[in-house]
């Protein structure tokens, strides 16, 4: 299964647009996009919406990121994943690792986990 990626509103814009060109099978959507969250949507309500919606939030906010995934996995509730962007890879390598997990990935395979790119 081809993961769906929700991009974090303060990620670069290269991100969406450079996947979307060089992978177009895979969805991206990004926050402040038509039917997607708003701008400004607090952290707890994205991982909600991600869940409903089954979408892996590709974030760089690595501080506030794992407090809102315990929370939201303490009452009961799931996300497929969150993928934290590396400060240390360039843009480019970034999206090569978010397209290669995108195409590569099992079902639920990292339902409720934070995984920080590059993959081991």
């Amino acid at each position: 299964m081809t993961l769906k990626y929700l991009i974090d509103e303060n990620v670069n814009p290269l991100y969406p647009n450079q996947i979307r060109l060089r992978e177009p099978d895979i969805l991206i959507k990004v926050i402040g996009e038509a039917n997607i969250p708003s701008k400004g949507t607090l952290d707890p309500e994205i991982l909600c919406w991600c869940e409903k919606n089954n979408f892996v939030l590709v974030t760089n906010n690595r501080t506030s990121m794992p407090v809102h995934l315990d929370d939201h996995v303490a009452i009961n509730r799931h996300i497929p994943g969150i993928f934290i962007l590396n400060p240390n890879l360039s843009i480019g390598e970034n999206i090569e690792e978010l397209i290669l997990v995108a195409l590569a990935s099992e079902d639920n395979e990292y339902q409720d986990r934070i995984i920080y790119l590059p993959l081991p």
